[in-house]
């Protein structure tokens, strides 16, 4: 059955925020320090646990979310942030925006945790997104590989043995659909589960994408434990040992998170 914690949105967005302060924030000033002002825009905010530690450091966020019931949760974490002109929330197709009437000015830092993997053509996407950033500015993707244990994103369906069951998403697809009818999962969680399997990101691809777009990679880190689980499971972050790493493929099946922060180059 999908966890209970993804449906309290207030336990959820409070571990959405301490992950955001504790280690991704870290993770990126390795290389770019945040400063009062800097402009963070994140694709696919959701409620805006993650943006929210931003602006806590004196960042103007813009959050972009697809879902409006999600993004109207957002408008109270942000309300006084609304209010004074520290941030913006939208919701849209980050593809219809327009970078005239709906972005005044572009962005020193981007952000897309656990979001990545459900955008249909990333290639696309990397090409298109260069044009909401400053030059030299950065993007920080926080991602599972495809082929992970739970790459699948199994924990959000509802029979309880499918919800815990191990890298089944890896099945040919017309295997993996029949599971989970067989599962007794509904035809629209099959759909849902059956788009996450077509846009699903390994470590390689996400590399090539990004330098094929004129991205450098100034900065990974590839976790053993996701950072996330911390709060979700109680489970202690480690870094993926360093050997596993550098293993191209079979890398993917044993590193439950990725981090990266890439640079616009050109």
């Amino acid at each position: 059955m999908a966890f209970e914690f993804h449906k309290d949105k207030d336990t959820y967005i409070k571990w959405q925020y301490e992950n955001a302060k504790n280690y991704v924030i870290p993770f990126i000033e390795k290389t770019l320090p945040l400063s009062k002002g800097m402009r963070v825009m994140e694709i696919g905010c959701a409620e805006g646990g993650v943006l929210k530690a931003f602006t806590d450091r004196g960042c103007f966020g813009f959050g972009v979310e697809l879902q409006e019931s999600r993004l109207k949760i957002a408008e109270k974490v942000f309300e006084k942030e609304l209010q004074e002109g520290n941030a913006k929330l939208m919701s849209k197709n980050i593809y219809d925006m327009d970078l005239q009437s709906d972005i005044d000015e572009k962005f020193d830092l981007i952000i897309l945790k656990d979001v990545i993997e459900h955008i249909h053509d990333q290639d696309r996407f990397l090409e298109y997104i260069r044009d909401f950033l400053k030059p030299n500015a950065h993007i920080f993707f926080g991602f599972p590989p495809w082929k992970m244990p739970f790459g699948g994103h199994q924990q959000l369906v509802n029979g309880k043995l499918l919800s815990k069951l191990p890298y089944y998403h890896l099945l040919p697809m017309p295997l993996y659909k029949l599971l989970l009818k067989l599962g007794g999962e509904s035809e629209a969680k099959i759909e849902g589960m059956v788009e996450i399997k077509e846009t699903g990101i390994s470590i390689e691809r996400f590399e090539r994408l990004s330098k094929k777009n004129n991205y450098s990679i100034p900065l990974k880190q590839f976790y053993l434990i996701n950072p996330i689980y911390k709060y979700k499971f109680n489970l202690k972050p480690r870094n993926q040992l360093s050997f596993l790493s550098a293993i191209p493929y079979f890398r993917n099946y044993w590193t439950s998170c990725v981090y990266y922060l890439i640079r616009k180059e050109g």
